[in-house]
């Protein structure tokens, strides 16, 4: 029976010790949900290496591989004696890329690790593992206001139209000036001097005149026509006047016979012709149509 026992326990031994001397990996594997874009997932692989194998570094998988749902981005190596061999401790960390519109599940790529030792040559298999990755936010918002798709249009900001306003007056004022100012230059100011032009003035005024004040007639029209020359005018000035007024040249005849009837007028004792004071009339209208510049 004592025999048995200790048989027993060689074979124990034996096989604790040769599970020491094989290669085997533990995983620590992260939580399989919850993640969403951007979140890092870390995995953690220890392995036991037994003396006389080391790890082929060309067998460790690569950071930087893009366009992956999951991408590897660090990995990190720690080394500790142990007996019989060598403990690594691998850490991975992973990042997720995608952003789903529903949940999905993803798996973390599985690889192998090489070993070389004694002329032999051993590979540990590291099985994938799976990560759930749900979305943001969720397709079906509530409707309630401020969560649905729309939100409502937000009121236009009031804006203050008082100095708009104040140059628009400004600006309506200034155009009033400038169409008063025009008004004045081309209505109002020749309005004005056609009105006191010389000889319009002296017709308006025969026209007023009974047909019994000849002389009074008549000195009205040897006012307008000393005002147009700005001096006296006689008979002999006759042709200065002329020359000085070159608008009144087809009236030359007219200017004579009117100074002489004005001094038959004036001087003379005999009683005047019945239709002078028609011709008197007809002589301030010429001067005056002269005068405009319709003769």
């Amino acid at each position: 029976m004592r025999e048995r026992l200790v048989a027993l326990a060689l074979m124990a031994g034996c096989a604790q010790a040769s599970a020491a001397d094989a290669l085997h990996a533990t995983a620590i594997e992260p939580r399989a949900f919850g993640y969403h874009v951007g979140d890092t997932v870390e995995r953690e692989l220890i392995v036991h290496i037994p003396d006389g194998f080391v790890l082929d570094a060309a067998s460790l998988p690569r950071p930087g591989a893009s366009g992956k749902a999951i991408e590897l981005q660090q990995v990190s190596q720690h080394r500790d004696s142990e007996p019989g061999g060598t403990r690594l401790t691998l850490r991975l960390k992973y990042q997720v890329f995608l952003a789903p519109t529903e949940v999905r599940t993803l798996e973390i790529a599985p690889f192998s690790l090489g070993f070389k030792g004694d002329g032999r040559e051993q590979s540990l298999r590291v099985d994938a593992w799976p990560v759930t990755v749900s979305p943001l936010v969720p397709l079906e918002v509530s409707p309630r206001e401020g969560l649905g798709e729309l939100r409502p249009d937000l009121p236009p900001p009031s804006i203050d139209t008082r100095p708009a306003q104040r140059r628009l007056t400004a600006y309506g004022v200034v155009l009033l000036l400038c169409l008063a100012w025009l008004a004045q230059v081309y209505l109002a100011l020749p309005w004005w001097s056609r009105r006191k032009r010389p000889f319009a003035s002296a017709w308006r005024q025969l026209n007023q005149l009974p047909a019994a004040a000849r002389r009074d007639a008549f000195q009205r029209v040897h006012d307008a026509l000393n005002q147009t020359a700005g001096e006296v005018v006689f008979a002999h000035g006759v042709d200065r006047f002329v020359a000085a007024q070159p608008r009144y040249a087809g009236l030359r005849s007219d200017l004579l016979q009117f100074f002489q009837q004005s001094r038959h007028e004036f001087f003379a004792d005999a009683p005047p012709a019945a239709n002078d004071g028609r011709w008197l009339r007809e002589f301030c209208r010429k001067c005056r149509d002269a005068e405009r510049g319709a003769a």
